[in-house]
């Protein structure tokens, strides 16, 4: 890799609000800090922080590796940004930019420094961005981990929220399924149930599947697995929501649900588990 010599780094230290500057002016022109997901102040404290960091980097350290000890606070600074970038709901291409719109006021201060040696302009031209590529590819990098990992606590969210467990009546639970039921679903239907069936000490939990689209022999083993569990915990199941489609299509996939009651809608479930209870729900007259 090109290396920056002496001359290119007096010469940016010495135009540093020029560069900065012009900088901000480019993120500006790329909407950084133009809408509520970010002031202008914001961007221009972290412009400085950079440039602060990138200073010292670039003054201590071989540009040709981003791993050593002299760039641990530009590696901290660019997971940061990128972690707060994420979360704010940029893309990868806008929280690259904050690197690459670097590149211009550096090769401008460059450019007209170095004007009259062709060679030594190319060099160190070539030197500044290679630099920042490595930079934004690590900011990318960087980027795309925190994104995976906000993408993945927003789905464990979901899927706590998408199995809420509710208590219809003394001693009664009811499980409204909506989606399709996976795995890791299987196990957060699980765990949170099993849980409620313990505080509450419910006799009978229903697992209503209306919301369910399609039942396919995955789909029935998740199902047993659930009421397997909940009859180790000393309680009963009912599955409601059977469909004339979804009976259908356990009958023809040959699925054995032998054991298991079922009923056609969650009222009738509801009435079958009062009355296990022994409880009864009469209209009052009048």
């Amino acid at each position: 890799m090109a290396a920056l010599q002496q001359r290119t780094l007096e010469l940016i230290r010495s135009n540093e609000e020029q560069v900065l500057t012009q900088w901000q002016q480019n993120l500006a022109a790329a909407g950084q800090g133009q809408d509520n997901r970010i002031s202008s102040q914001e961007v221009d404290a972290q412009l400085r922080e950079f440039w602060r960091l990138f200073l010292q980097a670039i003054s201590a350290a071989d540009v040709g590796s981003l791993q050593g000890q002299e760039w641990q606070g530009i590696r901290r600074f660019l997971e940061d940004l990128s972690t707060d970038r994420a979360r704010r709901g940029f893309n990868s291409s806008e929280t690259a930019s904050f690197i690459f719109s670097l590149k211009r006021p550096l090769f401008a201060q460059v450019q007209t420094a170095l004007a009259a040696d062709p060679q030594q302009l190319g060099d160190q031209l070539w030197a500044i961005s290679e630099l920042l590529d490595l930079l934004g590819l690590q900011t990318v990098k960087a980027f795309q981990k925190s994104r995976e990992e906000v993408i993945q606590r927003q789905q464990e969210e979901m899927l706590e929220l998408s199995t809420p467990v509710v208590k219809l009546w003394e001693g009664v639970l009811a499980l409204p399924m909506i989606g399709t039921l996976d795995s890791q679903r299987t196990q957060v239907v699980m765990e949170s149930l099993l849980q409620r069936i313990v505080d509450t000490g419910s006799e009978i939990a229903i697992i209503d599947i209306t919301g369910v689209p399609t039942v396919d022999t995955l789909v029935a083993q998740h199902l047993l697995k659930t009421v397997t569990a909940i009859r180790l915990m000393g309680a009963d199941a009912i599955i409601s929501g059977v469909r004339p489609q979804i009976a259908q299509t356990i009958v023809h996939l040959g699925l054995d649900l032998q054991g298991i009651v079922t009923k056609a809608n969650l009222a009738d479930a509801l009435a079958l588990a009062l009355k296990r209870t022994g409880q009864t729900v009469t209209k009052v007259a009048g």
